[in-house]
């Protein structure tokens, strides 16, 4: 399934195999949480934009439409008609934002659903069979999101209970798949390492979860409250115990800057609302840093966003125009904005790819990490 094609440092070049085509990371998985990206996107845009791989969230979609009425229609794939890959969060960190509203025991989490209030209660097994219905290629297994901080007998608690949680996920897909009628035979389950900022959690649980031998592994719980430099620590701490030959996943994580830091630490996979929430605020990456669209100082402007960038908003339009449109309330400019930030988040991997695949990461990362923050 992942072809460790050749390192640069401890950043990874690879090729990652689903039976909807083939994902080269390091890889930004673009965000269509409800089977679309905010801002006005469909499959085409996200085609245009250069993305191999989408997330949709098992907890929405859960709610509305409902994983079988989307079972019903033939799957995510030909709901949403994309056929690339598609990876399911397992609605973990959706139960984690809701915790004034959910209550989470050894069975899995109750709670209310944030459109209705109506009580919903989730196990492990719910979740795999949830995204058993939506067919996506990669279902990551139902785990709690820590709070940070957190007392560290709690956390420690919780781990052990990811854990168990992790098996009856495993075990669930086996049944799923084994059943004939699956929408995607070929589905696998990731896990998923958690320990909020306990060195020792952290390492426990990933030298445990690697046993289970999984196709794949990711990081979860961090962007959560601790410092980037805890979040960089506990990245390095646990990449040295996930196994070498299996992609490494960093869940919700992050801008430029993280994502290269976080390559020159053996992630491969990442995942972020941030260029789409970003763009419908008129915040727009370039890279010399962050452009506010709204800032008065583009009212006359009529340079494209970005010199040298193909996406629908720099191929035709200037900043004057983008500027106005967020200033006039039109739905055009949160579209045009986001296509953009996609399309730079893609080439962003691209290059990071090519940089990696000729040796020359390191000088890249030293390049651009920090211009990258600028503020212009």
């Amino acid at each position: 399934m992942f072809n460790l094609l050749k390192e640069d440092g401890r950043a990874r070049l690879g090729a990652l195999t689903t039976p909807h085509g083939e994902v080269c990371t390091p890889a930004f998985m673009n965000v269509a949480t409800q089977g679309a990206i905010k801002g006005g996107l469909d499959a085409g845009d996200l085609r245009s934009a250069g993305c191999q791989i989408a997330l949709s969230n098992t907890y929405h979609l859960h709610v509305r439409p409902g994983s079988g009425v989307v079972r019903a229609l033939g799957g995510l794939h030909s709901f949403m008609a994309w056929d690339g890959p598609i990876l399911t969060d397992s609605g973990g960190f959706q139960i984690f934002s809701l915790s004034g509203l959910r209550r989470i025991t050894e069975e899995g989490a109750l709670f209310s659903s944030h459109v209705d209030g109506r009580r919903i209660f989730m196990s492990p097994e719910d979740s795999i069979r949830i995204q058993a219905e939506l067919g996506s290629d990669i279902a990551m297994a139902l785990d709690e999101c820590i709070p940070i901080p957190s007392p560290y007998s709690y956390v420690e608690q919780s781990v052990r209970r990811t854990y168990r949680w992790l098996v009856r996920c495993r075990d669930e897909l086996r049944g799923q798949l084994a059943r004939g009628d699956a929408v995607n035979p070929g589905q696998v389950l990731f896990g998923i390492n958690q320990g909020a900022v306990f060195p020792e959690l952290r390492v426990g649980h990933m030298r445990r979860i690697a046993q289970l031998e999984l196709p794949g592994y990711a990081i979860g719980g961090l962007a959560v409250g601790e410092s980037v430099g805890e979040m960089y620590d506990i990245i390095e701490l646990v990449e040295e115990h996930m196994p070498k030959y299996r992609p490494r996943y960093l869940m919700g994580v992050g801008t430029p800057a993280n994502i290269l830091e976080s390559v020159a630490r053996g992630i491969d996979m990442f995942d972020c609302v941030m260029p789409a929430r970003n763009g419908r605020h008129g915040r727009l990456y370039t890279w010399d840093g962050v452009i506010n669209i709204n800032n008065e100082k583009y009212t006359r402007d009529d340079r494209p966003v970005e010199d040298g960038c193909d996406c629908p908003a720099c191929a035709s339009y200037s900043r004057a125009y983008i500027r106005h449109l967020f200033r006039s309330g039109e739905l055009l400019a949160m579209r045009l904005a986001v296509a953009h930030n996609l399309r730079f988040y893609n080439t962003l991997m691209s290059r990071v790819r090519e940089t990696i695949g000729r040796g020359a990461f390191t000088a890249f990362r030293s390049e651009y990490a920090e211009r990258l923050t600028r503020r212009q």
